[in-house]
């Protein structure tokens, strides 16, 4: 028998009487979902008709970084939103992107309906978070970890009654919970199949970003049906040379029984009836054509192994011809990685020229570093190198610190930045937070090739350009935050550098700097902090590991020559420590990574000062499976959960 929905009238008496009773009473035909949605918007002292408390809306500049933050998932999920938008165009709707805390990063849509949406604060940089929203499909789908339907009344703030919205969670290929791709519309227009239109579009996502993540491993694409392989419902796992699966996104997962906590953990064989070179053997006898293969519950799957691309460990880095001219200061940055290769061959072929560099990046990757190899490698390495931060000015202070003062009766001049680098090099650090009426300043300077001081003459000067950024100046200028025509006049040519966990160097490059800080005493990584530090992140990239090196190679003794983890600041290595447990192995591997994932809970919670929500961010799982992990603890177990 069909369950009739309740229409909005019965949900607002529904909702009104959790209100005076606190709870919903049995027979009510509202789902158990939504009654724990609408009890947390209670306790998160919301009121349907009453104020929204302060949202923690973000300003352009917070938009911007947040963004940068998550510029993967953007790229990744871009294309897949404008599909959505072009089979949703003319239906009063609009398609969203939200990062994991809730706040809107991007949004496509019905102009009209994009109006009526930024009267609820439907549009980025706005959290729809449960705390701040109520009930809605965005915050719902974090909060549930799982995708869903929010429609009409049953949005717990009247105001956003009008709205019908399905959104999906996003999954990282290691389990850690992205954000949410969410369809909004008038309540009047919903379809029943938009949300299945939107998990389907999230696993695209989803998808797109496993072949990013795990471009350089072997991957293993199946499905029940052959010509389910390479389509958005295939199974896909990333293994490593010797058999492990160091990855898979959700489908793959759900084929193959496994949790997001297997992953680096478990052996192909364990899964499947065969062994990797079974595989290889396979898939070169043959080319494109799926092995059919039967698990040891009965399943049936497809499988095809993808071998056009090898893991690091395999893969020898691309030789290039030696160069002829003499090695220089760019050469010196050169320590293996091929990208780097190619942005100094392009920073060698400017030189002589007048041509301004923009270089682009994370913080933290070096872009001043390859601003003073660019000036010791040209030949204006005689000349002066001149820096300006301009975070780091006040912004009533930049154009004179960069223009100067002239001199007057009552005060000494100021020479000014662009005058102190004539003849040489002024670089231009974080060159997105100039402000805008001294940019046009500076354009004339560029144009013209004249500085006046402030109360002063024009008089000339030469000067080669490099800026630097980690800003999407682009998006800034679209913003009306960035001038079009300084952007162009400072993109002579864009280098990007790239982030220092993307690098193939890692290796060389660690025992470059160790070198650089205490030459000539042959000191090494000990074999578990070089592996800890391979598979770690890096978020402060160059930077980071610079300041860890030199503190290290400060802490070791006369006559050490290894650094171990006893020479280590603690925060990094409690981060190595547990950023990846190691992978279980034997009989008792069950039993031991139920123990080590228990270990784990434990060690992130007290990590996170029991914060449950900071404890779930750190390890990469939902807050609701995490709650959950804590009601599966073993007995004798007696840590509490903090407070979320």
């Amino acid at each position: 028998m069909t369950v009739q929905k309740p229409d909005r009238a019965a949900l607002r008496r529904a909702r009104d009487l959790m209100l005076e009773r606190g709870e919903l009473p049995l027979g009510y035909l509202v789902s158990t979902l939504l009654a724990r949605s609408w009890r947390r918007s209670v306790d998160a002292g919301l009121a349907p008709d009453g104020r929204l408390p302060d949202s923690g809306r973000l300003d352009s500049g917070q938009l911007e970084q947040t963004r940068e933050r998550q510029r993967e998932l953007i790229a990744h999920a871009r294309p897949v939103m404008e599909y959505l938008h072009a089979q949703t165009r003319d239906s009063d709707s609009m398609v969203i992107l939200a990062d994991e805390n809730g706040v809107l990063l991007q949004a496509l849509g019905d102009p009209d309906f994009l109006t009526r949406a930024e009267r609820v604060a439907l549009s980025p940089g706005a959290s729809w978070n449960e705390r701040y929203r109520g009930t809605n499909a965005i915050g719902t789908a974090l909060a549930e970890s799982r995708p869903l339907v929010v429609h009409g009344g049953e949005h717990f703030l009247e105001r956003n009654g009008f709205l019908s919205c399905a959104a999906a969670p996003l999954i990282a290929p290691d389990g850690r919970l992205l954000g949410v791709l969410d369809i909004s519309g008038d309540q009047r227009q919903h379809h029943p199949h938009t949300l299945g239109l939107v998990r389907a579009a999230a696993q695209m996502v989803e998808n797109r970003l496993f072949d990013a993540y795990h471009s350089r491993n072997l991957r293993l694409r199946f499905h029940p049906m052959a010509e389910g392989i390479g389509t958005f419902g295939e199974g896909i796992a990333a293994l490593s040379e010797d058999g492990w699966i160091v990855g898979a996104n959700q489908a793959g997962l759900v084929f193959l029984g496994l949790r997001a906590a297997d992953l680096k953990a478990t052996p192909l064989s364990r899964i499947l009836p065969l062994r990797m070179n079974d595989l290889l053997d396979w898939s070169q006898r043959h080319p494109g054509e799926p092995m059919l293969v039967t698990l040891g519950d009965g399943e049936r799957l497809f499988m095809r192994l993808d071998q056009h691309q090898t893991a690091p460990a395999t893969r020898a880095p691309t030789r290039r011809e030696p160069v002829t001219r003499p090695q220089d200061a760019l050469d010196n940055l050169d320590t293996g990685d091929e990208r780097l290769a190619v942005t100094i061959e392009k920073a060698h072929k400017l030189i002589g020229k007048p041509i301004a560099l923009l270089l682009q990046g994370e913080p933290g990757v070096g872009k001043e570093s390859f601003a003073r190899a660019c000036h010791a490698s040209w030949p204006r390495q005689d000349g002066p190198f001149v820096t300006v931060n301009c975070a780091a000015l006040q912004s009533d202070l930049i154009e004179a610190e960069l223009f100067g003062l002239a001199p007057t009766r009552g005060r000494d001049g100021v020479r000014g930045r662009i005058r102190e680098a004539d003849g040489g090099i002024l670089f231009i650090d974080e060159v997105e937070a100039m402000p805008l009426p001294v940019q046009k300043r500076m354009l004339e300077v560029l144009v013209e090739r004249r500085i006046t001081p402030i109360g002063g003459q024009a008089e000339p000067v030469d000067i080669v350009l490099i800026s630097a950024t980690h800003s999407d100046l682009k998006a800034d200028i679209e913003a009306k935050r960035f001038d079009a025509d300084f952007y162009y006049r400072i993109n002579g040519l864009t280098l990007k550098l790239a982030p220092l966990r993307e690098r193939q160097d890692f290796a060389a490059l660690v025992a470059r700097l160790i070198e650089e800080m205490a030459p000539g005493r042959g000191i090494s990584l000990d074999p578990g902090v070089a592996s800890a530090f391979a598979e770690y992140a890096w978020p402060g990239n160059l930077r980071q590991l610079a300041n860890a090196l030199r503190a290290a190679c400060a802490l070791l003794d006369d006559g050490e020559s290894r650094i171990g983890w006893q020479h280590l600041a603690d925060d990094l290595a409690e981060e190595l420590r547990w950023q990846a447990p190691p992978a279980a192995t034997g009989a008792d591997a069950t039993e031991n990574l139920r123990e080590l994932s228990q270990a784990t809970i434990t060690r992130a919670i007290a990590l996170s000062h029991g914060n449950m929500s900071e404890a779930a961010r750190r390890l990469g799982i939902s807050r609701n499976t995490l709650y959950r992990r804590m009601r599966d603890k073993p007995a004798g177990d007696s840590s509490e959960p903090g407070q979320a």
